[in-house]
């Protein structure tokens, strides 16, 4: 299990694309091998290798890391991208979190009902604009820094950039009202690992579309 961490997924975004990200701004190489049926599935669950029975699953080090939050964690640590003491590691998570919970709600998006989309678009956007992104404008205000927490890049920069994005394919002028975070999002995509993900033909996987919604229901009987 040497070598290059090994990414167990679909071939879409998912819970997984936090992941390489995470990667890709640390500057580590990764394959991935793509669960492109249901078979594929079973094949991994009868293997015994999913230790809860669901991916995202990442060989990594001698160990077949399974829960997102822990694969995530485990890399940040890894790499030198979780701050230097408790309190900032603290901070980063509660950072982190409030990523996660946005981007949950835009990832599950193309999943719904087309006749609630309209209406859940419109509560994305309110709560990122209202919510979460009001946080990291403060932030940024507030300490004067280029990054979130200790002048450094950490897992918070990187997952905030992603959530931007994402929340940018929703409405493209979302970060209207944030002038820290425009420059913000400017300054962490120019890191030349992370501008490297964001070049066409990268490891970075598009929007989810309705094509992809349907192979993923298949796969997870969903």
């Amino acid at each position: 299990m040497a070598g290059k961490p090994k990414l167990h997924y679909t071939k879409g975004r998912g819970k997984m694309e936090s992941i390489r990200w995470l990667l890709a701004a640390a500057g580590v190489e990764f394959e991935e091998e793509f669960i492109e049926t249901k078979e594929d599935l079973e094949k991994l669950r009868n293997d015994g290798v999913l230790l809860f029975q669901q991916v995202p699953m990442v060989e990594i080090d001698g160990m077949r890391m399974v829960q997102t939050r822990a694969i995530l964690s485990y890399i940040a640590a890894k790499y030198n991208l979780y701050g230097k003491d408790l309190k900032e590691r603290a901070l980063i998570d509660m950072y982190v979190e409030g990523t996660t919970d946005l981007m949950g709600m835009i990832m599950y998006l193309p999943f719904q009902p087309a006749d609630t989309k309209e209406k859940n678009l419109a509560l994305i956007i309110e709560r990122a604009t209202t919510r979460y992104f009001p946080v990291y404008e403060k932030a940024l205000k507030d300490h004067g820094q280029d990054y979130l927490v200790g002048n450094k890049l950490s897992w918070a920069d990187v997952h905030l950039l992603e959530a931007i994005l994402m929340a940018e394919e929703c409405k493209p002028d979302v970060l209207s009202a944030f002038p820290l975070l425009q420059a913000f999002k400017g300054r962490i995509s120019n890191i030349p690992t992370i501008k490297k993900f964001l070049q066409p033909g990268s490891q970075r996987k598009p929007p989810t579309d309705e094509k992809f919604v349907a192979v993923v229901r298949k796969i997870f009987n969903i």
